[in-house]
């Protein structure tokens, strides 16, 4: 692999003998391939003043002028939060679309480093690592390969506070693209909280993922740390605890997970009749449901796209309720969420045809090469069958003030995300519940 990006992190200097240490450093830098990388960053981060970080930051500079790279392609970044630093770099290089890094670090800084990187960036990124090795006098060289020796393991008290620095430099940054709106459904009565989200009010700024981007995958840019902070903000503003948030692990398949049972590996449905727990199941095209029993004081979700569907999700969910809750089924209340329509969603003929058993009327245009299916209709038909009384379903016919609950993903690029229409850098929105603590 070319490497993309070089990172230098001069954080285990001391400020005092920066300048002592300032020709050793062009030796060092001189063994690396720098000149030939397009992007390198030098970072420095420590909870100094102001002036001993202008102080750092001139030194740095100073380094810099006697290097033999393009001025453009080289920057100082000098700031207390390291969270602050990457979340630069990451920033700049997100706009190129680079993603080889090598970083020069201290051993004693390896394992900093890499719990920021397990934090603010994705398996995409691939990052590999030399030593930067700083002696008691100053002097300065760099290790090729990572010493055998055991390497500085971080104390709890380290780990906490780098999960603070990443906290409170995330919460800090302004959100994109307008506030936070979430929409909610009629049918759902007060008993529970609910909603489903909209692309607003985040601070993912990735096209196709910005900006209230609520799922980091190993294949995408958006960051767990970004990820989080965006449910944070989400449950500022919708009321709920972030810490008792749950989310579908995603199959595409017909497993229901009751809270309490032992948690399978993947799920596509949660059910639980837990007060004060919110469970969320995640969409970009497929249907977020969201079921309600106000009798039993029931609630769940479920992840449904083509594939689970016709495995059958939404009736799995609902035989859960009645299993394990003894849910009536005429008391259960399923509401759609946003989700692609017929109108943007097409399958092969053969996957139509599937349909078709269902109802004739889930697939236009069954003779052409890719008909197009209607999820909701497939739904609805699925769950009336299964004994969902027709009134106590919602799709494309909710209302709430904020407009319709079921609008199609895919023609509505300004209020949700789509993977239909995006590709793979694709945000996730999804619907919660839970039951509300009091009546």
């Amino acid at each position: 692999m070319v490497v993309e990006v070089i990172l230098v992190d001069f954080s285990d200097v001391r400020q005092d003998s920066m300048q002592n240490w300032l020709c050793s450093t062009l030796d060092v830098i001189s063994t690396c391939d720098l000149v030939e990388c397009p992007y390198v960053f030098f970072m420095y981060s420590q909870k100094n003043t102001d002036n001993a970080n202008n102080d750092t930051q001139r030194y740095l500079y100073q380094l810099s002028q006697y290097i033999k790279i393009p001025k453009v392609n080289l920057e100082v970044l000098v700031q207390p939060s390291f969270a602050g630093i990457l979340y630069t770099i990451k920033w700049k290089i997100d706009k190129q679309g680079l993603s080889i890094i090598k970083a020069i670090v201290s051993t004693e800084r390896k394992a900093t480093l890499e719990l920021y990187v397990e934090q603010l960036f994705t398996a995409i990124y691939k990052f590999t690592f030399e030593t930067l090795v700083i002696g008691s006098e100053g002097e300065v060289k760099l290790q090729l390969t990572v010493p055998a020796r055991k390497e500085h393991a971080l104390l709890s008290q380290q780990i906490n506070d780098i999960c603070k620095d990443i906290w409170t430099f995330l919460a800090q940054l302004k959100g994109d693209v307008g506030e936070i709106v979430v929409l909610k459904s009629l049918l759902i009565p007060d008993l529970f909280l609910h909603g489903f989200t909209t692309r607003t009010g985040g601070i993912s700024y990735l096209p196709g993922l910005n900006s209230l981007n609520l799922f980091s995958s190993r294949k995408r840019r958006d960051p767990k740390a970004v990820v989080t902070e965006n449910i944070r903000r989400l449950s500022a503003s919708a009321g709920f605890d972030p810490k008792t948030f749950y989310l579908a692990k995603v199959n595409h398949g017909n497993t229901v997970w009751t809270l309490g049972n032992p948690e399978p590996e993947y799920y596509d449905g949660i059910v639980t009749n837990w007060k004060g727990i919110t469970i969320a199941a995640p969409g970009a095209d497929c249907i977020p449901l969201l079921f309600a029993d106000p009798v039993r004081q029931v609630c769940g979700v479920a992840h449904s796209g083509w594939k689970g569907t016709l495995a059958g999700v939404a009736m799995a969910t609902v035989n859960v309720m009645m299993t394990e809750f003894e849910c009536s089924a005429s008391d259960i209340l399923v509401v759609m969420g946003p989700c692609v329509g017929p109108c943007c969603f097409v399958l092969p003929q053969d996957v139509a045809k599937e349909f078709m058993k269902i109802n004739t009327s889930c697939v236009k245009g069954i003779n052409s090469p890719h008909p197009a299916i209607d999820l909701r209709r497939a739904t609805r038909v699925l769950l009336e069958c299964g004994g969902i009384p027709s009134e106590n379903i919602s799709d494309d016919s909710t209302s709430s003030k904020f407009g319709e609950v079921t609008f199609c993903t895919a023609c509505h690029p300004h209020m949700f995300f789509s993977y239909r229409r995006d590709g793979n850098n694709f945000g996730t929105q999804v619907g919660f519940i839970s039951v509300n603590d009091e009546p």
